[in-house]
């Protein structure tokens, strides 16, 4: 069966949407009058864990239909999103659904640099059929995203280790993804100067 094109707003819900979900879950739980800080941080993100886990999967099955192909990375993630959510969820211990992020990041960093340290560019495989490089284009861009991702991983680790999980819910739901989107857009001229001039 031939793989369909995703509408890229459709898209960008897709990705976004499970993120705002989880965090509008956070904020908007019901808890109880008296609740100490300390529990109901931990009320609300127990929340919005239950709730984030059924959103990722409805998101990717819905990409799934769409398209007949799941993006990589997303599939990745929402692994990641199960295992420690789900630990989070049975030790109703935060910690794990705040180091999501910075295992994630970690890993995307380490496979990226595996694949530097034997001269491919495993990004290439993942993004190599919405942009054309030349390869030099695509080790520059590889290594700039292993990097990124490391910096991603330790701001994680900074920002779940020493501020509230109130602090690190807005952390995650919008200084991530707009960090990502700035990183990207902050490499616009290496992808046009690599870029394969279709004849």
């Amino acid at each position: 069966m031939e793989n369909k094109t995703i509408n890229p707003i459709v898209k960008i819900l897709l990705e976004m949407g499970p993120l705002m979900i989880f965090f509008m879950s956070y904020r908007w739980v019901n808890i109880p009058e008296g609740t100490g800080d300390e529990e109901r941080q931990l009320m609300q993100i127990l929340f919005a864990t239950k709730v984030f886990i059924p959103a990722i999967l409805i998101s990717l099955g819905i990409s799934w239909f769409s398209t007949r192909t799941l993006p990589k990375m997303a599939v990745i993630t929402a692994i990641m999103v199960i295992v420690m959510g789900g630990l989070t969820l049975w030790l109703r211990d935060a910690t794990f659904i705040k180091m999501k992020p910075t295992i994630l990041y970690a890993l995307f960093s380490g496979i990226l640099g595996f694949g530097l340290m034997r001269g491919q560019s495993y990004l290439q495989y993942v993004m190599g059929e919405s942009m054309a490089l030349e390869r030099e284009g695509w080790m520059i861009f590889t290594k700039r995203f292993a990097l990124f991702f490391l910096a991603l991983a330790i701001a994680n680790e900074v920002v779940w280790r020493g501020f509230s999980t109130d602090a690190w819910v807005t952390f995650k739901t919008f200084a991530l993804p707009v960090a990502t989107f700035g990183f990207i857009m902050s490499q616009m001229g290496l992808l046009t100067k690599y870029a394969i001039k279709e004849d």
